[in-house]
């Protein structure tokens, strides 16, 4: 019997109609194996994985394929975006065996939950050096059978090998100057200083890094690492990495020079990235970036905003290219025939120059992605503006991608942070409403009565699965950039609900951070990972958000905990910048102070519009914005700020010293070094 029917996980229901009688993650199942005495098949993936479809297709809804599991194992599936820390203890262990790792992720367990064979993808033939899935599935049943102690031996050294793994980083000082210069010069030397970017194919979108990049040159005038993030960014803009029809970014490109991308749209990447792009607006006043920075936040609200008010989690990399195959990118790409019948002969030739599109093809079977080459020319605004919104059109016609409806807490957190300041840097009010709501439906949904949290919803209904370290932290970053842009401090109030269960959950001696609560369902590992993946750890990402807590309200055990958090940055980030990205950006604005600034005055005061658009447009890295009436109790930063002569007024304080309040916002500008 199929047990997902009733799950709220999008990629277990895709799971639903298979023939493989699956379970969802439980003690259930685990007591099942234990009474029939049989291994667990653990298959972890997400509902955006083009090679997860792949394999349900070729295995999972494959009936006799279905039969050898269903007759030999208890089959368990797992959404890795719902339960990241089950991911994240498996993946740890198929790495640390094979060496790699990604979804699919296969492993087989012992009832007790202890890995002892590992794998990915496994097609139904072998191949590639691979083997088939049914030879591994016979495989692991025989060794189970014939060989059980031998298994039991190999699971209990990889449970002991794993256990023994700790982390001793934090707690010996923050990193300073020195730190932060080996970091910049690790990232200048893995530079790709041709196509933009760090490292070779496939190639990632370095959000985290850039966002670090932008806050050194912001602190200390470094013309090297704003040009690596300029750079960087215009050759992703131009690539087809980002859609040019529609804005948003894909995962990451196939290729070093971000032509070819693999398809799928996540909400982190695109909240990461619309945020670095308005910040280098902020910096540069890049057209580029500005336009970017919109088109992205647009299409977060148009394609991934539901119902509710929360974003949800994905669109997927594959769909029907119209003859009814599932194909990878058939959404997205286009050959000079199409171009013709939606443009004309000769609007589709200049479309075709414009855009890269060429016989050959730049993807599969003569299909190009759309870019915009270096070579391109000057273009006619005009027409190119007329030709866009043609093909968007006529692909709007197109079997769309699937999407994964449900809502991340984290993921939703960063775009709450992203949407609220694209729009009050950008002038796009509408978009900092869009950030309320998704904030308001966190709130309402997600947060229970002793602030602890759910890490998804679908459908305005909880998931069962509780938030993780990163829920909090990100979460907590999107409300204090809220409240920032807002003025209300009700946001704030709530962001210190989550960071205070941070201290008390999540904390472990020395100021080490672990992924999961004290309270959480116990696994084999407790995860602890403070390197920044696709998103910002949830370590950094809490260190972040406490430092700006503290900022707001002079909290010095929050600010201790930011401090002791740091210390593995100081450890990390001269050796693996590239993988401590968000770690870096925050010990930046530890640096810097961070900033408090309080602008004080009545809102419909024109000089107290300019005092607090001055300092929302201020680069100071991590600076927090408190503003309002004088002595308002919502912000602690507006006690005792009265007003100078009458006028709107803002006061600046770092490092526990206050520069003088100031009416004039030229003067506020270069306080705040811009």
């Amino acid at each position: 019997m199929n047990r997902l029917a009733g799950m709220t996980s999008p990629y277990l229901l895709q799971h639903a109609d298979n023939p493989v009688d699956w379970w969802p993650w439980g003690p259930e199942a685990f007591e099942e194996a234990k009474r029939r005495d049989v291994p667990v098949l653990l298959s972890v993936g997400y509902s955006a994985c083009h090679w997860c479809h792949v394999m349900a297709h070729e295995s999972f809804e494959d009936e006799s394929t279905a039969a050898l599991v269903n007759e030999h194992f208890v089959a368990v599936k797992v959404d890795r975006e719902e339960r990241p820390d089950v991911d994240a203890v498996y993946m740890e262990a198929v790495q640390a065996a094979t060496g790699q790792g990604g979804w699919p992720m296969t492993v087989f367990l012992t009832p007790d939950a202890e890995p002892f064979y590992f794998g990915t993808y496994f097609p139904p033939e072998a191949r590639h050096g691979m083997p088939s899935f049914s030879d591994v599935l016979d495989g692991v049943s025989r060794a189970w059978t014939e060989r059980r102690d031998e298994v039991g031996e190999v699971a209990g050294k990889i449970v002991k090998d794993l256990s023994a793994r700790s982390l001793a980083y934090g707690g010996d000082g923050v990193p300073g100057e020195s730190e932060l210069a080996q970091a910049l010069l690790g990232l200048t030397r893995d530079y790709d200083a041709t196509d933009g970017g760090f490292g070779g194919a496939p190639k990632f979108p370095p959000s985290m890094a850039l966002e670090f990049l932008l806050r050194h040159h912001a602190r200390t005038g470094a013309e090297g690492a704003l040009q690596m993030a300029a750079d960087t960014c215009e050759a992703m803009a131009r690539g087809g990495i980002y859609d040019q029809l529609g804005g948003g970014f894909a995962r990451y490109a196939v290729d070093r020079a971000w032509v070819v991308p693999h398809f799928e749209k996540m909400l982190y990447d695109n909240a990461l990235l619309c945020r670095v792009y308005a910040h280098l607006w902020r910096a540069t006043g890049s057209d580029l970036a500005r336009r970017v920075a919109l088109e992205t936040a647009d299409f977060m609200v148009r394609e991934l905003r539901t119902p509710e008010g929360g974003f949800a989690s994905a669109l997927d990399a594959d769909s029907d290219d119209g003859s009814g195959r599932h194909v990878e990118g058939a959404y997205y790409v286009w050959t000079p025939g199409q171009l013709a019948a939606v443009l004309g002969e000769d609007d589709a030739r200049y479309a075709a120059r414009y855009f890269g599109v060429t016989e050959e093809g730049t993807f599969e079977e003569g299909s190009s992605v759309l870019q915009l080459p270096q070579d391109a020319g000057v273009a006619d605004a005009e027409r190119i503006v007329s030709i866009q919104r043609r093909l968007l059109a006529a692909r709007e016609e197109r079997p769309r991608p699937g999407r994964d409806d449900k809502i991340v807490a984290a993921w939703n957190g960063l775009a709450i942070a992203a949407l609220a300041e694209t729009g009050a840097l950008l002038d796009r009010p509408d978009l900092v409403d869009r950030a309320t709501e998704a904030a308001d439906l966190l709130v309402r949904i997600h947060l229970d009565d002793s602030a602890r949290l759910t890490r998804t919803s679908k459908d305005g209904h909880a998931g069962t699965n509780a938030g993780v370290l990163e829920d909090y932290a990100d979460v907590a970053e999107g409300l204090l950039a809220l409240a920032s842009v807002t003025g209300e401090g009700v946001w704030l109030e709530f962001a210190g609900f989550l960071l205070d269960i941070v201290l008390d959950q999540f904390t472990a001696e020395g100021g080490a951070l672990y992924d999961t609560a004290h309270d959480a369902e116990p696994l084999i590992r407790r995860p602890q990972d403070p390197t920044d993946n696709a998103t910002p750890s949830g370590w950094t990402a809490a260190a972040g958000a406490l430092l700006s807590y503290a900022a707001h309200t002079g909290s010095e055990a929050h600010r201790n905990a930011a401090e002791a958090a740091l210390g593995v940055v100081k450890a990390l980030g001269p050796r693996a910048p590239r993988f401590i990205g968000w770690g870096l950006a925050v010990a930046e604005a530890l640096l810097d102070g961070p900033r408090e600034i309080a602008v004080v005055g009545a809102p419909d005061d024109e000089g107290f519009r300019s005092l607090r658009r001055t300092a929302l447009q201020a680069g100071s890295p991590g600076a927090v914005l408190a503003a309002g009436l004088p002595g308002g109790e919502e912000f602690p930063l507006l006690r005792d700020r009265p007003l100078v002569d009458g006028m709107a007024t803002a006061y600046v304080c770092r490092h526990f010293v206050c520069d003088a309040p100031t009416t004039d916002p030229e003067l506020l500008a270069r306080k705040l070094g811009r």
